[in-house]
């Protein structure tokens, strides 16, 4: 499958016969670029180029002719993007700069002020949308997720279509809110935060990065601060804190609140990431782009790790067409039992849905949102609000670039028109959702998650319990496991087959509804010996 990616990759030119675009006014907010003589824009190294921004205010026309009204200035900026940079339309990374080259904190199109940015080009997502529902979504579900506005922009006079400006992933008051880590803070709570990292494939300028100790295709990059911005001390803390993380989900107490996984996570960040990954299916999820960051423990979340913020989005939500990517079924965490990439997800994302509590809390946070931003209605209405928005525009960029009814890579659904892909975006993720409300795993009930399992050798609970209970236990070996439930007469009178367990954490759901209210004895065995017995009471 690698290979075959790679050769269409290749193949893929994207030559097109394209139009010229005279654009004299818009709704959105028009971007002018000029390069210095005899220099263009590359990925290997930033140019300083001038940039100047027309936008005056929601509602209103902006005008080509209009003065540089938001931003009149000199930007460095650089090719950016991997897999992207097979397109034609580019993406960019740009600093705002002062007269002397320093960089220069500005704020664009209303965006806190800062001074890394990113002009995004979406080619492949025909509906151009896909990442700001993404990011819309997160904050809505009360995250940071990076700023964005719709624009325009033009290159020396050339109309290059419809672009993102995003605020870049970084540490920052208006940003990832996390504590800037300074050269001296080396020791005690000053060295536990804070800290981006991301899980990514080790493409473009990568620098330093490391493994995880269960599986050298998860690969751990530094993201800001950089590796060569910090000391030995504080790059080797933040890789043994993840090693202790994985360490703790591999181990046989993972579930146990104090040393298990929880010592270590936020979990409502945790659960909000893997529902965004799951409900987008998104290709190159939890294995790319897949950010995590960490406070200071006096900080934010006392110091655990916090899944995210969210990224690039656009072969998501059925817009790729390998590795089951454009099913409306089945799960994004199996993706390595489908394809063989040079980089994997990492194992905590199954091993966490083995704890009762966490697959609760998942089904808790599901249903919440799905009774909110994540309503058919609510999804929708963005959609619909945002393209019309982009009418005018999105036609003049599709004019640009005529890809309407055009396979791109990796397209599962072509579109006849625009309209026909939107369609396509919003029916996928209603289809989607719904199946993710029958196969979300674990119960949302308060009463159970008040009596949530917490590790030992073996536990059933409530106990006294109704029509339905629950057995937990613990096991240090693989093992095929089998519940046998006994009157006091010592007749079995409920036969259970759990099939082949691994060692760890497991929990499973007990129907009794059948059974007359009593005393009962269950044992739990394994291949070859009885492993736990007990007592059970039903009302």
């Amino acid at each position: 499958m690698k290979q075959i990616i790679t050769l269409f990759s290749i193949l893929f030119t994207g030559f097109y016969s394209l139009a010229q675009v005279n654009l004299t006014s818009s709704n959105l907010p028009i971007v002018v670029i000029t390069q210095p003589s005899g220099q263009t824009i590359n990925d290997a190294a930033r140019i300083v180029c001038d940039m100047g921004i027309i936008y005056n205010g929601i509602g209103a026309t902006n005008l080509i002719n209009n003065p540089y009204n938001n931003y009149n200035g000199k930007i460095a900026i650089e090719v950016r993007g991997s897999t992207s940079q097979q397109y034609p339309k580019k993406s960019y990374g740009f600093e705002t700069q002062d007269a002397l080259g320093a960089n220069n904190n500005v704020s664009l199109l209303g965006l806190p002020a800062e001074n890394d940015w990113i002009l995004y080009g979406p080619y492949p997502d025909k509906t151009l949308l896909r990442d700001v529902l993404t990011y819309d979504l997160s904050k809505k579900f009360g995250h940071y997720a990076s700023n964005w506005k719709h624009c325009e922009l033009i290159i020396d006079g050339q109309y290059m279509g419809v672009y993102i400006l995003l605020e870049r992933i970084k540490r920052d008051h208006d940003r990832v809110n996390i504590a800037h880590l300074d050269p001296d803070d080396l020791a005690g709570d000053s060295l536990t935060g804070g800290y981006i990292v991301k899980v990514d494939k080790l493409t473009g300028e990568v620098g330093y990065s490391w493994t995880s100790n269960y599986n050298n295709e998860v690969v751990f990059q530094f993201h800001d601060p950089e590796y060569d911005e910090l000391n030995p001390i504080q790059s080797s803390y933040m890789e043994n804190f993840i090693g202790e993380f994985e360490d703790a989900v591999w181990g046989p107490q993972f579930d146990d609140p104090t040393v298990g996984y929880s010592a270590y996570i936020e979990k409502t960040s945790f659960y909000d990431f893997f529902i965004l990954q799951e409900l987008g299916r998104t290709v190159d999820g939890y294995r790319s782009s897949s950010f995590m960051h960490k406070d200071k423990t006096s900080g934010a979340w006392n110091g655990k790790l916090v899944a995210g913020p969210m990224w690039d989005f656009n072969l998501s939500y059925g817009n790729a067409d390998y590795c089951d990517a454009d099913l409306t079924t089945g799960w994004q965490y199996n993706f390595d039992e489908i394809c063989d990439f040079t980089s994997a997800i990492p194992f905590w994302w199954e091993k966490l849905l083995s704890s009762p509590s966490y697959r609760n809390g998942l089904r808790c946070r599901w249903d919440e949102l799905r009774s909110g931003p994540l309503h058919t209605d609510s999804v929708n209405y963005f959609i619909d609000s945002m393209a019309n928005y982009l009418t005018d525009a999105r036609i003049r960029n599709f004019t640009k670039w005529p890809i309407i009814g055009q396979y791109v890579n990796w397209n599962a659904f072509v579109g006849a028109t625009y309209e026909e892909d939107l369609n396509f975006l919003k029916q996928y993720i209603e289809t989607r959702s719904l199946w993710m409300d029958a196969n979300i795993p674990g119960i949302c009930d308060l009463a159970v998650e008040e009596q949530a399992f917490v590790p030992q050798y073996c536990k059933v609970w409530p106990n006294p319990m109704s029509d339905v209970g629950y057995i937990g236990f613990t096991l240090f070996k693989n093992d095929a496991i089998q519940l046998e439930l006994y009157d006091l007469t010592g007749r079995v009178v409920l036969t259970e087959d759990f099939g082949k367990l691994v060692a760890g954490e497991h929990a499973f759901e007990l129907s009794t509804d059948e059974l007359v209210s009593g005393n009962y004895i269950y044992k739990v065995k394994g291949t070859s010996e009885q492993l736990f017995t007990g007592k059970i009471v039903i009302k």
